[in-house]
């Protein structure tokens, strides 16, 4: 067995680090709309299998909570903010784009 550098163990460390953030997540919908919930099961799915047990999902219907979505300026809907692991992103849509949601969240390294 290869004895790790310090440098490969520092990557190595950071690599689990990452791998056990925790996301914390807020769709905002518009009621119970096709769009709606197409976003819902979309985001979903992607956090049960990327994601298992490291995610925080809460989905929020800006006509039952308007001045939640008037404080984090949510212009459309449905739109998807991922709090943590920093940076903060938005995915605006009906999330059915795998890869733009992989991207969003920083599950997938960028090109």
């Amino acid at each position: 067995m290869k004895k790790q550098t310090r440098a490969e163990q520092r990557l190595s460390r950071a690599a689990e680090a990452k791998a056990a953030e925790k996301y914390v997540l807020r769709l905002y919908v518009t009621g119970t709309t096709p769009r709606s919930s197409q976003a819902i099961l979309n985001v979903k799915k992607v956090c049960e299998e990327c994601l298992e047990g490291r995610y925080d999902l809460e989905v929020i219907d800006i006509y039952q909570s308007p001045s939640l979505a008037r404080d984090e300026q949510i212009v459309a809907a449905p739109t998807l903010i991922k709090h943590l692991p920093s940076p903060l992103r938005r995915l605006i849509g009906d999330l059915s784009s795998r890869e733009r949601v992989l991207l969003g969240l920083d599950l997938k390294p960028r090109k």
